[in-house]
């Protein structure tokens, strides 16, 4: 699966955005070695806390199948937006320790993508090995 591809899937998974709110519908998708895909989407909350971004609604249900960092090749994360969306500083942190550094993230709109990492999104990262 080619970068544009991973992109598509995350529109795919935006389509079950939960947004009465803010109406910013996010998806993202992980990329497994096995070349299963992993979908994930925003959901909003009234108490606005509870809201769950689509990065790490992926990730988790990555790691709830039973997948961790090693198995995974790359994320997409996509809005329809300009300029590109890009993770909270909670995403940040989550992903910091669920990916690794190198892992390939591409962040994506409608009209195209950046590929990034964590090492980039987040220098300085505090994670287990910091404590």
């Amino acid at each position: 699966m080619n970068y544009q591809d991973l992109v598509n899937e995350a529109f795919a998974a935006s389509q079950n955005a939960y947004t009465p709110y803010s109406h910013f519908a996010v998806g993202a998708c992980v990329l497994l070695k096995n070349g299963k895909t992993v979908h994930g989407c925003n959901i909003e909350n009234a108490a606005y806390g509870s809201t769950m971004c689509a990065e790490r609604n992926a990730i988790f249900a990555s790691y709830c199948q039973g997948y961790r960092k090693d198995d995974i090749i790359a994320l997409a994360i996509v809005a329809n937006c300009s300029p590109l969306v890009s993770p909270c500083g909670a995403c940040r942190q989550v992903l910091s320790e669920l990916l690794d550094p190198h892992t390939p993230i591409i962040l994506g709109c409608k009209e195209y993508y950046e590929v990034t990492n964590m090492e980039e999104l987040l220098p300085r990262m505090f994670i287990g090995e910091s404590l």
